[in-house]
């Protein structure tokens, strides 16, 4: 059932590091089989069809025609498999979003789409969602993007489905947004492609065989997620030959046990970060080189080796920035040094 506008109306980037992390959807040939996820109406194609959420599950009569995303984080994911989108929620305009306060990897995508910014993250505005009178309404269980606490409002909206970015990588939360909107062909071929891609960069690379690596967020002073060898970023960075180093959980500074990172103490990231190589997530040649005069860090293998590199545009992985750090690989990457 979808609300009238009047009825409803009269009734009714916290930190962007959560979001950024939490939101680590990503990469390449960790994919899960198709067949394993759709329900049986979406393996062929029919509806109604019902859509296992991380709520249990909801309905949908039809395929939708307008999707109110309230899970930024998704976005991408979405615009990747055309699936129509008429509204997002969006951050604040800076180096990770454009002037719309989309995301950079896909603001290029979104406008050509004629997405419409919804409101800015931790602003939420039931009146704002109503007024694009969505048919599927996509909301996040954790992150600063989540709106679960309105999730009761939502549905009555609109058919509103609930996914965990935190604990899929990118495929895998594609798929599932796939099955949802019918857009499950669209799904199969980018993962395909990409993962084919990936392919070809590691054979290009020729990483040599027991290369380690680490994956971090560097934070000078504070505490530093740590990328695990269960997350999304280090199911990237394997897929093109390194061995990403687990990080000790000793120094984890989070109370919340994840999947995809350790939130290291500044005191613990020398004895965390040993990989051969370290990986800068979301960060500059500037990044690099105060991460290589950190004289705490002095000690590390990659240091030492000045084997740091930054990935740019490595925030949120999805379809649009993992590519983005193939094209890095592909035409940028220095080499190890010896």
């Amino acid at each position: 059932m979808r609300f009238n506008l009047r009825t409803i109306a009269s009734s009714a980037v916290a930190a962007a590091l959560m979001l950024g992390l939490g939101a680590c959807t990503a990469s390449s040939s960790a994919t899960t089989a198709p067949s394993q996820t759709q329900s049986p109406a979406a393996a062929q194609g029919q509806w109604p069809r019902t859509i296992t959420d991380e709520k249990g599950s909801v309905t949908l009569e039809e395929q939708p025609q307008r999707i109110v995303n309230t899970a930024m984080s998704a976005t991408g994911s979405l615009l990747a498999i055309d699936a129509p989108v008429v509204a997002t929620t969006i951050t604040t305009p800076g180096p990770e979003a454009d002037s719309h306060g989309f995301f950079t990897q896909w603001g290029e995508a979104a406008t050509a789409a004629n997405v419409q910014p919804l409101y800015k993250i931790g602003n939420f505005d039931l009146e704002s969602i109503i007024a694009q009178d969505p048919d599927l309404i996509v909301v996040s269980t954790s992150g600063a993007d989540s709106v679960m606490d309105h999730y009761d409002q939502l549905k009555e909206i609109a058919p509103t489905i609930v996914v965990n970015y935190s604990n899929k990588d990118w495929p895998e939360l594609t798929r599932q947004l796939a099955e949802a909107t019918g857009h499950e062909a669209e799904a199969e071929k980018i993962i395909s492609e990409f993962d084919e891609r990936a392919a070809q960069v590691k054979e290009k690379l020729a990483i040599p065989a027991g290369t380690t690596a680490s994956i971090v967020s560097y934070n000078k002073g504070s505490a530093s997620p740590v990328g695990k060898t269960t997350g999304p970023h280090s199911r990237l960075i394997s897929a093109l030959g390194f061995d990403v180093v687990e990080p000790p959980e000793e120094y984890n500074t989070n109370p919340q046990k994840r999947d995809d990172f350790v939130f290291t103490s500044y005191e613990g990231l020398a004895k965390s970060a040993t990989g051969d190589a370290t990986f800068l997530i979301a960060a500059t040649e500037d990044t690099a080189k105060s991460f290589l005069a950190d004289p705490t860090l002095a000690n590390l293998p990659s240091v030492k080796s000045k084997n740091v590199f930054p990935l740019a545009n490595s925030f949120r992985l999805d379809y649009y920035s993992s590519n983005q750090i193939l094209d890095y690989f592909e035409n940028d990457f220095p080499s190890l040094a010896k």
